[in-house]
C-alpha cells in the first residue's frame, strides 16, 4: 500500500497546485496580473508533472523477501530462436520471440534509506526488459539481438517527457538521498525447448532458478 499511498499524496499536491494556479490566472490586473499569469502557468505545468510522477510511482510494486516476480517458459521455433512466455506476479502473460542461446530479465528497483527504511518501508520494483544473447562472441557482435521493453505504454510516454522517476533518481536529478535507484538483473541462463524458470527478487537483486528437468539439464550443461 505504500506506493499507492505515495502516488495519492503526490497526486493531491499536484491537484492543489493546479487549483491554486487557476485561481491566480482568474484574477484581473496588468503587470501583477501578468506575473500571476506566469506563476499560474508554471504551477499548471508543475501540477501536471506531479500527476505524471504519481502515475510512474504507482507502477512500482513492493518487494517482499525472496518474492517470485515472474516465470519464463521457452519453446524452440528454430535453431537459436525461441518463443518465451513470461507470466508476472499478477498472472499477466506476455509472449516474446528471442534470438540467441541465453536469456536475461532486468528490473528497476527503488530502495528507501533513512527514515523510510527505519519504519520498514520495503523497496519497490518494476520489470524493465527481457533480452537474449549468443554463446558465440562473433554472433553476439554480428547477429541480430533481441531486447524487449517490459514497461507499459504510459511508462514509456512519461519517460519521453522526462518524468521517469527511476532515471531522475539514477542521475541525481531529483536531489533526494532518502531513495535511490538501482538496476537488478538475473544472471544470463540458457534457453532450452520446454525449459521453465522462476525469477525471484529480494532487496539484494534478482535470482533465476530452473523449475523443471529441461531447465536443470540446460543449466548443468552450460555450467
Amino acid at each position: 500500500m505504500f506506493y499507492e499511498g505515495l502516488a495519492v499524496v503526490i497526486t493531491v499536491i499536484g491537484a492543489l497546485m493546479l487549483l491554486y494556479s487557476f485561481k491566480l490566472l482568474a484574477r484581473s490586473g496588468w503587470f501583477f496580473g501578468w506575473l500571476r499569469g506566469m506563476l499560474g502557468l508554471i504551477m499548471v505545468v508543475f501540477g501536471i508533472s506531479m500527476g505524471l510522477v504519481a502515475f510512474d510511482v504507482l507502477s512500482y510494486q513492493k518487494i517482499l523477501r525472496n518474492q517470485s516476480i515472474a516465470t519464463l517458459s521457452f519453446e524452440q521455433l528454430e535453431p537459436q530462436v525461441f518463443q518465451a512466455v513470461l507470466v508476472d506476479s499478477h498472472g499477466s502473460e506476455k509472449r516474446f520471440k528471442i534470438k540467441g542461446d541465453q536469456w536475461q530479465l532486468d528490473a528497476r528497483i527503488l530502495r528507501w534509506n533513512g527514515f523510510f527504511a527505519s519504519i520498514g518501508v520495503k523497496p519497490g520494483y518494476r520489470l524493465d526488459r527481457l533480452s537474449g544473447r549468443y554463446y558465440s562472441l562473433e554472433k553476439e557482435r554480428n547477429s541480430e539481438r533481441t531486447v524487449y521493453s517490459l514497461s507499459d505504454f504510459t511508462a514509456k510516454w512519461r519517460a519521453d517527457w522526462g518524468l521517469d522517476v527511476w532515471q531522475l533518481l539514477k542521475t541525481g536529478g531529483m536531489g533526494l538521498s532518502l531513495v535511490e535507484a538501482r538496476y537488478g538483473s538475473a544472471t544470463y541462463l540458457p534457453m532450452e525447448d520446454g525449459a521453465l524458470y522462476e525469477v525471484l527478487l529480494s532487496s539484494s537483486g534478482l535470482v533465476a532458478k530452473p523449475l523443471n528437468e529441461r531447465a536443470q539439464s540446460a543449466v548443468s550443461r552450460w555450467q
